[in-house]
């Protein structure tokens, strides 16, 4: 798929950050992952990312990051593009780039390099990097150390025709119009803020018609109509699920650092389609957030 067809695909549709299942030993699970993907093809994510942060990319070792792609490629790249999380230093990032490209990937999404502060300069050199290891797209991830601005976001585009896609993790509103006005068409814009209904409408009227749902790893038939009702202006029924459902939900994962994953694994075990613990550092979800979860999704009905 060309930089420029997975640019048009990103504009439209719901998004996923598939779970990577893991054993009761820890390592990769790749039946239970190939099952998981099987399970919610019918709900018609337009586009997968996986491994991404929900899917705990940053806990993965190299050689399972390729497996992870390269399972998810074989069970729904044919109808479905898979757009493989890459990040850390710029070398490993690059390693983990091209590794997805080999395996099939469509894309990338470039998460923020590892922990050390740098310059405009310095994020611009380290997107560039990434963007000329490889022929795909590349959808860059503008959250935490790695935030860009208009003229360097212009820049990179101008110099890296395969750099399609600009997903926001920081919620500055006026940042994200000032990108939107100066590219124009030139990139796709996703939502990237946890949870992302929340930030759905907000994000809509600032002109980043998508995003991509955690919850739908658990709860994919509520999850696509949000989004429709964002897309449509249906006021009454995204007050309705945020109030009944999202508000709620959203309490019990802020009551610890970790939990935005952690909390998505839960959802899947309470409707049947577990996987697995979550890794260390992660902390999972106590017994007691787990029952409220429950009853939150019990009121929603079948999935």
């Amino acid at each position: 798929m060309s930089p420029a067809a997975l640019r048009d695909i990103l504009s439209s549709g719901l998004m996923s950050f598939p779970l990577t299942d893991f054993d009761d030993n820890g390592d990769f699970n790749p039946a239970g992952y190939r099952a998981r993907l099987e399970w919610l093809m019918p709900y018609g994510a337009t586009v997968l990312f996986a491994p991404g942060g929900t899917g705990e990319v940053f806990s993965l070792t190299i050689p399972e990051h390729e497996d992870v792609v390269r399972v998810a490629v074989d069970t729904c790249g044919s109808h479905t593009p898979v757009i493989a999380g890459a990040g850390y230093g710029t070398r490993m990032a690059i390693e983990m780039a091209q590794n997805a490209e080999k395996a099939g990937a469509a894309g990338i999404l470039l998460m923020p390099h590892y922990l050390t502060e740098t310059s405009m300069r310095g994020i611009k050199a380290h997107v560039e990097a990434v963007c000329r290891s490889v022929e795909i797209g590349v959808i860059v991830y503008n959250r935490n150390v790695c935030r860009l601005d208009a003229d360097a976001m212009e820049e990179l585009v101008d110099r890296n025709p395969n750099l399609i896609g600009f997903k926001d993790g920081v919620g500055d509103i006026e940042a994200v119009g000032a990108i939107r006005s100066r590219l124009g068409d030139r990139v796709s814009y996703l939502g990237g803020l946890p949870t992302a209904e929340i930030f759905a409408e907000a994000y809509n009227a600032a002109g980043f018609p998508v995003y991509s749902s955690a919850v739908f790893n658990f709860i994919p038939r509520t999850a696509q109509e949000f989004y429709a009702a964002v897309r449509s202006g249906d006021s009454a029924t995204t007050s309705r699920l945020l109030r009944d459902f999202f508000f709620p939900y959203i309490a019990i994962r802020n009551r610890s650092a970790g939990y935005a994953v952690s909390i998505v694994k839960a959802g899947a075990h309470v409707v049947g389609h577990s996987a697995g613990a979550v890794r260390p550092p992660l902390p999972p979800c106590t017994d007691q957030d787990l029952k409220e979860l429950s009853v939150l999704i019990e009121k929603l009905g079948a999935q």
